[in-house]
């Protein structure tokens, strides 16, 4: 008798914590704004631990660049308090080193010196060798016409100036500042009348066109990088020869340690850079003595993402492919797992910061931030995941997936915030 009134109480229980959610679910079904698209949503509540929202939960959604939550995942779990930024020997009279993938080597966004200082001080003959690497120069399923484009910068074991070239117009005279400034020989001005952006780069190689007349302007361009390419850019940084050479990566090898993790993590997860994320798996691939997003990717699912409820399809770090699959309510098993690695006061600096910080900081402005997450965006797509203090002091855990919708993201980005918001006041 005990026991069946203790169940009793249970279900009870159960069913007021689910009509305490009823307008959300109801909005999520009947709400014009809500369906007339793909729209998957689920809401975790932390103190209750249990799911208290799902709508279209165990459905799969292309997440754009939520993907750099399991990015961030795995560097949390892969790699120590440093980013690994070199591995090198010394044999004979040569110091041979290879690269792990590390995208901050003179990163204009992100920039350290640490290779760079380390290898001025090393008197013997510099080598660098890329036979770790083999991957390809773009992720699964990109899309080839946007190598012109800062956001597709080539995956590389050893970026250097995050493997673009950038162009400065301060004023509206000819003069373009070019940086790195190898590239300056590289420039072509051409008629206007034949220009529709300020620089436009070769497809096949590192020849760039700019127009005869320039406004003030300035542009990101991503390089082709090669082994060749790599050693010359070091080399005119470090006024000393390079030479490149396939040597076979020695396991005995050292490692030299470059910046602290999170401030990868912070310029990654804040203004979602891609080459950060892409070049993230490849540093998390390197503990295995190879460069590779893919073995990175593969581990990680298998070692520490195993029991999520329905395995992502994940080929890349940055989420620029769409062959990225992901369910809203898997995205919530990621959340409590990060939840749980990283204490709240560090984690909630990481990501972007409603009405603070990165991508949702002209958004849900309020006396305190009340969101904390990680918004994915492409044609057709804007997703927003992460964590929620409502006005009451819950912490929340939520994943707001829209897909196939063909209006503009800046219009999703907008209708998914009133909805949050509106959480966000009732609870």
């Amino acid at each position: 008798m005990r026991s069946a009134v203790y169940s009793l109480c249970l279900f009870v229980l159960f069913l007021s914590g689910c009509a305490t959610y009823r307008p959300i679910q109801r909005q999520l079904r009947q709400n014009p704004q809500l369906i007339d698209h793909a729209t998957g949503f689920a809401l975790y509540d932390w103190e209750k631990q249990k799911m208290v929202v799902e709508h279209n939960a165990h459905q799969y959604f292309i997440p754009a660049s939520n993907t750099k939550l399991f990015s961030f995942y795995a560097g949390l779990m892969t790699l120590g308090d440093s980013i690994p930024a070199l591995r090198y020997v010394t044999r004979n009279d040569s110091l041979i080193f290879w690269g792990t993938g590390d995208p901050t080597l003179l990163n204009p966004n992100l920039p350290d010196t640490t290779v760079v200082r380390f290898l001025r001080k090393r008197s013997e003959r510099l080598v660098f060798s890329a036979a770790n690497y083999s991957g390809e120069r773009f992720g699964p399923g990109w899309a080839w016409d946007d190598f012109n484009d800062d956001y597709s910068a080539e995956l590389a074991p050893l970026p250097l100036y995050g493997n673009f070239v950038r162009f400065t117009s301060p004023d509206r005279v000819a003069r373009l500042d070019v940086e790195p400034r190898f590239f300056r020989d590289s420039l072509t001005a051409v008629s206007q009348r034949k220009f529709s952006r300020n620089v436009q780069r070769n497809e096949g190689n590192n020849r760039f066109d700019r127009p005869e007349a320039v406004r003030p302007f300035r542009q990101d361009i991503p390089f082709r990088w090669s082994p060749e390419l790599a050693v010359r850019l070091l080399a005119d940084t470090l006024h000393r020869p390079v030479s490149v050479a396939d040597i076979r990566f020695d396991r005995s090898a050292k490692t030299l340690y470059s910046l602290p993790a999170d401030s990868l993590y912070k310029r990654m997860l804040q203004v979602s850079d891609n080459t950060l994320a892409e070049h993230l798996m490849l540093l998390c691939s390197s503990v295995q003595d190879t460069v590779n997003s893919a073995v990175g990717i593969q581990a990680v699912l298998q070692q520490h993402l195993a029991d999520l409820p329905d395995k992502p399809s994940w080929v890349d770090g940055s989420g620029l492919s769409r062959y990225n699959l992901v369910s809203p309510r898997s995205i919530i098993g990621l959340l409590q797992k990060i939840y749980r690695k990283v204490p709240q006061e560090r984690l909630f600096k990481l990501l972007a910061i409603g009405g603070s910080a990165g991508t949702i900081q002209r958004l849900y402005k309020t006396d305190r931030p009340f969101v904390f997450a990680k918004s994915g965006s492409m044609t057709g797509v804007y997703n927003l995941s992460g964590y929620l203090i409502t006005k009451k002091g819950k912490l929340l855990l939520f994943s707001m997936m829209n897909n196939n919708f063909a209006g503009s993201v800046a219009d999703m980005r907008h209708r998914t915030a009133v909805f949050l918001t509106e959480i966000y006041q009732r609870y």
